[in-house]
C-alpha cells in the first residue's frame, strides 16, 4: 500500500488526518516521503549517529502495537530522526517527547509534525540533546519507544532505566545480536554484561525480528524488537554501582571461574571465594550462569566486615 505523500511545506497535506474515513488510519510516511525530506533538510544519513530511518508504514504500526502504548501515556523517543516513528506514536500515545542530537533533523521535527499531525502539535515535544547525557525532560515518560543506533544502544537504555525510574515499560529495536544480548538469561552463549545490567531494572524478551529493506539506508544486518517491563531492583544493601562493579569485572574474563576472575576486583582470590561462598554461589562456577540477585549478594558479601 503507498503512504500518501503530504504537500510541500507551508501548505495542506494531500491527505488530512480530518478529511480521512471514519476508520481509516492516520497517514504515515513512506519512502519516498522520507527521501524528500532529507533533501530538503540536507540531510545524508551518517554511519557516525547510526542513522538509519524506518521507511516503512507497516513496520511503524508493528512496532507500535508491539510496544502495548495506551492512550494515556507519555512516550519517550530517542533518535527520532526525519519522524517516521514519531507520527505512529502521536497515534497512539498522550504525548511524545522526542530525543534527537542532530540539530538538523531536530529543526525540522516540529514542521513535519505540524504537517501530518496538525491535531498532535501540543502533543509534541523535542528535546535536542545527547540521549546519554539527558537528565532532564519536559514531561514525565512511561514507556520508551526508540530506533536506537547499534554502536549506544546498551548504553542508552541502561542510562535511560537508571535515569527515569518513571519509565514503566517500553520496546526498543536494536541490531538483532544486541537484542538477543539484552534479552538473555543466565546459562545463554549470549548472556552478559548487558544481559545482567538490564535485568536490574527490568524484565526483558525478544519480541521479533525486523528486516533490512525496511530501513533507509539499509543496514547490512537484521534488526531485533527487545520488550521490556520494569520491575523492583533485587533486595540488597549494596548500591548498583558496587553490584554493577562485580559484574563487569565477571565478566572481563568470561571464561575463567568466578573466584579467578573476581579476584582482582576483591583484593585477592581467597577474598573472591569467601564472598562467593557468603552468597550462596560456586567458586568454580562462571558469570554466565548466576542471575543478576546472585551478583547483588556477591557485592554485599564484600562490603560486609569479615567475622
Amino acid at each position: 500500500m503507498t503512504e500518501p505523500t503530504p504537500a510541500a511545506p507551508g501548505s495542506t497535506p494531500t491527505t488530512a488526518p480530518n478529511n480521512r474515513p471514519a476508520n481509516a488510519p492516520a497517514p504515515l510516511m513512506g519512502a519516498s516521503d522520507i527521501r524528500r525530506l532529507a533533501e530538503e533538510s540536507g540531510v545524508r544519513p551518517t554511519k557516525t549517529l547510526g542513522q538509519n530511518f524506518v521507511i516503512d508504514g507497516n513496520t511503524i504500526r508493528r512496532i507500535v502495537t508491539a510496544a502495548d502504548i495506551h492512550p494515556d501515556e507519555t512516550v519517550l523517543e530517542v533518535g527520532p530522526g526525519l519522524g517516521s516513528l514519531t507520527l505512529g506514536l502521536l497515534d497512539a500515545a498522550r504525548s511524545v517527547v522526542a530525543v534527537e542530537i542532530d540539530p538538523v533533523l531536530a529543526g525540522k521535527l516540529p514542521e513535519t509534525v505540524a504537517q501530518w499531525r496538525p491535531d498532535a502539535v501540543g502533543n509534541f515535544h523535542l528535546v535536542l540533546a545527547d540521549a546519554m547525557r539527558v537528565t532532564e525532560l519536559p514531561v514525565q515518560p512511561t514507556a520508551l519507544v526508540a530506533n536506537l543506533p547499534y554502536n549506544v544502544a546498551v548504553p542508552v537504555v541502561l542510562h535511560l532505566l537508571q535515569r527515569f525510574p518513571s519509565l514503566r515499560h517500553g520496546l526498543v529495536m536494536v541490531q538483532d545480536e544486541v537484542a538477543d544480548r539484552l534479552a538473555a538469561g543466565p546459562g545463554s552463549k549470549t548472556y552478559g554484561v548487558p544481559s545482567v545490567k538490564a535485568a536490574w531494572y527490568s524484565s526483558m524478551r525478544k519480541a521479533g525480528v525486523i528486516g533490512m529493506n525496511v530501513f533507509w539506508p539499509a543496514p547490512k544486518i537484521h534488526s531485533g524488537l527487545v520488550s521490556f517491563t520494569r520491575r523492583e531492583a533485587p533486595v540488597t544493601t549494596a548500591t548498583r554501582e558496587q553490584v554493577f562493579a562485580v559484574i563487569d569485572a565477571a565478566f572481563a574474563q568470561r571464561r575463567k571461574t568466578l573466584r579467578a576472575a573476581l579476584a582482582g576486583w576483591a583484593g585477592g582470590a581467597a577474598e573472591a571465594e569467601r564472598c562467593l561462598r557468603a552468597a550462596g554461589v560456586d567458586p568454580s562456577a562462571r558469570g554466565e550462569v548466576i542471575d543478576i540477585a546472585a551478583f547483588a549478594r556477591i557485592a554485599e558479601a564484600h562490603e560486609q566486615p569479615v567475622p
